[in-house]
């Protein structure tokens, strides 16, 4: 099993990635902290046969952020692998984390799908890590290097390209219903709630009932707050 250690300030984001985990084969939550200096204390005080081996890592925390961690067990030579999770997206923390050797970037929110992919392409790295010897093909090289890239898996007549539109619409303009989404996207009112409906399955997106003056309730839909929209 992946011994893995989650990292948020937020407890229903704790528990979302505790339970995502659950969901996969060969990764455990073998901890959870919900600070920077605890984070570095779990790791450095587990060595040996029980030490963590992936770090699930917020960067934004009350005593410091995911790149003091990173830099704190670095300096201590402590080799575990991380993947940052988190809802900070300049330029600049992306390049300092990847610099310290972060596996992956993650930015909330997410569905379980994506979660799934990133968690499955750090099992293969992981696999290939303790395959390969001796000289190594480019291909391994690449896998060594965690280069492995890989797609989403979407239902049959969704876009990855428009599904980011409609998520990135979600998270801009709040709650919004299929026909208000369809507006401000310039899209068919069918198609964006087609998207809608796969983010809500997914768990990102929540649906609610809004109540008119007149007619039968409209749908709504909104950020699941689990799914850690703030960093």
């Amino acid at each position: 099993m992946i011994r893995t250690l989650i990292v948020d300030d937020d407890a229903l984001t704790l528990e979302l990635h505790r339970d995502y985990l659950a969901r996969l084969e060969g990764f455990e939550a073998s901890g959870e902290c919900s600070g920077a200096r605890a984070a570095v204390s779990a790791v450095l005080d587990r060595r040996g046969a029980d030490a963590f081996d992936l770090v699930l890592l917020d960067i934004t925390m009350p005593d410091g952020s995911g790149i003091d961690v990173l830099r704190a067990l670095r300096a201590r030579a402590a080799s575990v692998d991380v993947i940052a999770i988190t809802g900070v997206r300049d330029a600049e923390t992306v390049r300092q984390m990847a610099a310290l050797g972060v596996f992956q970037y993650l930015v909330k929110p997410f569905p379980f799908a994506v979660f799934k992919e990133r968690m499955e392409q750090y099992r293969s790295y992981r696999d290939q890590a303790r395959t390969t010897d001796g000289e190594a093909t480019q291909a391994e090289i690449d896998a060594l290097l965690g280069r492995t890239t890989g797609t989403i898996l979407l239902p049959k007549g969704l876009s990855a390209a428009s599904l980011d539109r409609v998520t990135s619409a979600l998270r801009a303009m709040g709650p919004l219903s299929a026909s208000e989404a369809a507006e401000r996207l310039g899209m068919s009112r069918v198609a964006v709630r087609r998207y809608l409906e796969h983010l809500a399955a997914e768990g990102v997106l929540l649906r609610t009932a809004r109540y008119g003056a007149r007619g039968r309730p409209e749908t709504e839909y909104h950020w699941n707050r689990g799914t850690g929209d703030d960093a």
